[in-house]
């Protein structure tokens, strides 16, 4: 009895002193907890955007920034703007920029631009990795700015167009244009307002009559572009659109002709080439048939005297006969050597 007595109470002063430590320990991580968020929370009532305990602890357990997603809601509700920690939470989440998106929401309010919440999200999450951001597309919708046609950064350093007489026109022109905000998600953006301009002046400069109309009156370029409604489906609006410098380029007409007589010629020359081939191969063609004559002519007269010497044994030719045929051929030979002194006997002999 004596023994078990201080047992007991041995092992509930341990009980105790767990229990102290364990109320030590929650202590002190309430006050690690206190004083991690205090400040935040702090911030947060005395701006008049209190966020609770609860909501910073479980964005803390999260992992999403609660310091960040406090000084947003901070800077909205200051502005104006009541935006809920679910909302901020849910766009950083998203991958969103907080503090851009909420800033450009305040510099539309600012500058009377209808843009709320969800849109301006939405062009925040739509531009991210292009570049742009939210913040730049309210800029240019409340400041416009200019888009050079062709891009400065690309291979060409003019539009070039050719009017109806032949001659080609260079042209530069830059483009005035305001975000619209409300077709900002999903439009073209400034590689297709580049492209629809080139086209418009293209098209423009090659329905003049003359180079020198495009030359009097550039503006005419310009006004024509714009009733042409370029802005259509694209994230712009197009302002204005002004012709920076024209300028006059080659003769695309001339040598569109010089090229075409030059392809005549060379057609005409192929055809004539054709024609002296088929007269050469037609030529010996003829000459081959000539000795084809000769030769027969040459085999019928070797005929001759084979004929005669047949006549002579049938009797159906007579001396007297063959000597008259021999006078005949001297008398003949004799004329023909009177009409032709220079002719060669002996040649004709064997003709």
């Amino acid at each position: 009895m004596n023994t078990i007595l201080p047992n007991i109470l041995a092992l509930n002063l341990d009980i105790q002193l767990v229990l102290v430590i364990g109320l030590a320990l929650v202590g002190l991580i309430l006050v690690f907890i206190i004083f991690s968020f205090f400040s935040v929370w702090l911030r947060a009532w005395l701006a008049g955007a209190y966020v609770g305990f609860t909501s910073l602890v479980a964005m803390r357990l999260r992992r999403v920034p609660y310091s960040l997603l406090v000084d947003a809601r901070i800077t909205a509700v200051k502005a104006g703007i009541g935006l809920t920690v679910d909302e901020l939470e849910a766009h950083y989440l998203a991958g969103g920029n907080l503090i851009p998106t909420v800033q450009a929401i305040i510099a539309a309010m600012k500058a009377g631009i209808s843009l709320d919440w969800s849109r301006a999200t939405a062009i925040d999450l739509a531009t991210k990795g292009s570049g742009k951001s939210v913040e730049e597309a309210v800029r240019t919708s409340v400041d416009p700015k200019v888009i050079d046609c062709p891009s400065q950064d690309g291979p060409k350093r003019s539009i070039d167009g050719v009017a109806k007489d032949g001659i080609q026109v260079k042209a530069k022109a830059r483009v005035t244009v305001r975000t619209n905000l409300e077709r900002f998600v999903g439009g073209a953006k400034e590689e297709t307002i580049i492209a629809r301009v080139g086209e418009g002046i293209v098209t423009t400069i090659g329905s003049a009559e003359s180079y020198k109309v495009v030359l009097e009156s550039p503006d005419s370029i310009s006004k024509r572009v714009l009733e042409r409604g370029l802005d259509v489906g694209t994230a712009f609006e197009i302002l204005s659109i002004d012709i920076a410098d024209v300028d006059v380029g080659q003769n695309i007409g001339a040598a569109l002709q010089e090229a075409q007589a030059e392809a005549n010629k060379n057609m005409a020359q192929a055809q004539a080439e054709i024609r002296r081939a088929a007269a050469v191969a037609t030529e010996q063609e003829m000459k081959a048939r000539v000795e084809e004559m000769r030769a027969k002519v040459v085999e019928a007269e070797a005929q001759v005297p084979l004929a005669m010497a047949e006549a002579f044994r049938s009797g159906n030719l007579g001396i007297m006969d063959y000597y008259k045929m021999k006078n005949i051929e001297s008398d003949t030979r004799m004329r023909d050597s009177i009409a032709d002194p220079e002719q060669d006997d002996e040649g004709d002999e064997v003709k």
